[in-house]
């Protein structure tokens, strides 16, 4: 006989049974199905709903519990339909009627709004904590190459000399606001929904400030009926990790392209390179690729479950249970993605020679001529912008960079053209000379990365305040014996 099923006079079909049940993926719930019980049984007893020795029993059984699933010894039943009838049936069966009174007071509409909602705030303080230590490995590389030279690009083309440090801090950017993306949300849905009930509450003089301080929560959410029905907060992680997905996707493109003979700008290890099966000589950067590929996933996760929830009318409807799965996936698979760039960033070879060959490909100071017009000759830039083009094209013409062509030849080009420009056209000076706040040049760089560096301190020392205290709180405040 199901637990809801007092009003039915037959069975569920075989068919029915396997196309209604979660159980076979929302069975990774079970901790905090486990701690929000705990929980859940703490209040009870503290208004008079379970005595002593119920209590007691339901918090032994629901550890007991905790303990054979995490040792694989728990027999999961299609028939249980989710993992919060999995644990009940089970505790009902460890001690009795005590398990049936478990479920006073709630709902499994508010029951899973709490499991899933712990999984997700527990996945996003994880994630963040990843994203620290990528930005760590990026920004100690970044240091090291303040100086190496190599060509920055719009377009795909070659467009002015920065150094290698500029471009890492760059990644480190994208990937702060990330982080600043993922604590945003996080505060936003730090809110505890048990106690909501099926839609409208509960007729029982319940304590869910009580749940929400033993939890970790901040509070108890404001209203049922949205609680039960809000899946905002999945939405929010599956946005911030298709955002983030993106920004390693970027990142992973370019690893790819830098790898390849045509860049020839980095090594990839080989731990973190494969070979083909039929050209020996092959080395592929299959890990960058398949970090590149999961963005399209998380892409697709976030909009499977608008879609899901576009039409829903208010409270909880059946159609929610298709909102855990794009989540676990897009965890799962940022989580990895994660580790495995982390891991391939740290054990890079820089070809510092190779980027600097290519810095004098494309003319990258030919802006710098143009700036040295204007600084010198007081004409207007657009003026100045025409004399260097036509000295472009004369370099090209000579299938060499406007660096290599000597001062005579310039300034016989143009007469506004003054002495002194040799230097302003050396690829380093171009660097090195863009000094504004934000710019590339090495003392600029640095600042940045320092900037990074403070904020990454103060983010490691504060981030532990965000971090979800379901375990610390229920191991010491729901067991009896203490």
């Amino acid at each position: 006989m199901k637990l809801w099923g007092g009003r039915f006079e037959e069975g569920s079909s075989a068919l029915l049974e396997r196309f209604n049940a979660s159980i076979t993926f929302d069975k990774k719930l079970y901790r905090y199905d486990i701690l929000g019980s705990l929980a859940h049984a703490k209040m009870l007893h503290s208004i008079k709903i379970l005595n002593d020795k119920e209590y007691a029993d339901i918090c032994h059984g629901l550890q007991e519990i905790e303990s054979e699933i995490s040792n694989g010894e728990f027999t999961f039943n299609i028939s249980d339909e989710d993992i919060h009838m999995a644990i009940e049936s089970a505790l009902t069966q460890k001690i009795g009627q005590a398990g049936k009174k478990l479920h006073t007071a709630r709902s499994r509409n508010d029951q899973v709004a709490l499991d899933f909602r712990m999984y997700v705030l527990d996945s996003n303080y994880n994630i963040r904590q990843q994203i620290l230590e990528l930005i760590e490995v990026i920004i100690t590389l970044a240091k090291s190459h303040t100086k190496t030279l190599m060509p920055g690009m719009t377009h795909l083309q070659h467009a002015q000399p920065i150094n290698f440090g500029f471009h890492l801090v760059a990644w480190c950017c994208a990937l702060k606001r990330d982080i600043e993306r993922l604590e945003s949300s996080f505060v936003r849905n730090n809110f505890m929904p048990l106690g909501s009930g099926a839609l409208a509450g509960t007729p029982y003089e319940t304590d869910r400030e009580m749940i929400a301080r033993e939890l970790g929560f901040k509070a108890p959410t404001l209203n049922a009926m949205d609680s039960v029905s809000d899946r905002d907060f999945a939405l929010d992680v599956l946005y911030d990790l298709a955002m983030l997905g993106m920004h390693i996707s970027r990142i992973a493109e370019e690893l790819v392209l830098w790898s390849s003979y045509e860049f020839k700008f980095i090594t990839i290890s080989d731990k973190y390179a494969t070979g083909s099966s039929i050209m020996p000589q092959k080395k592929n950067p299959d890990v960058p690729e398949l970090v590149r590929g999961k963005s399209g996933r998380l892409y697709g996760n976030l909009i499977s479950l608008l879609v899901v929830m576009k039409s829903l009318p208010l409270a909880y409807n059946k159609d929610t249970q298709e909102d855990k799965e794009p989540v676990f996936d897009s965890v799962e698979n940022i989580t990895i993605s994660l580790e495995i760039l982390k891991e391939t960033l740290k054990t890079l070879t820089i070809n510092k020679d190779n980027m600097l060959k290519a810095c004098k490909i494309g003319h990258l100071s030919a802006t710098d001529l143009a700036d040295f017009l204007v600084k010198t000759s007081n004409i207007p830039f657009r003026q100045a912008h025409h004399i260097t083009g036509k000295i472009v094209a004369y370099a090209e013409s000579k299938h060499c960079d406007i660096s290599d062509l000597s001062e005579d030849e310039i300034i016989g080009l143009d007469p506004t053209i003054k002495s002194g420009i040799k230097e302003v056209l050396d690829i380093a000076h171009s660097m090195e000379s863009r000094k504004s706040l934000g710019g590339t040049s090495s003392t600029q760089t640095m600042q940045q990365i320092c900037t990074l560096e403070t904020w990454l301190q103060s983010t490691k020392d504060t981030i532990p305040n965000t971090k979800p205290t379901y375990t610390q709180h229920i191991s010491t405040s729901n067991n009896p014996s203490k």
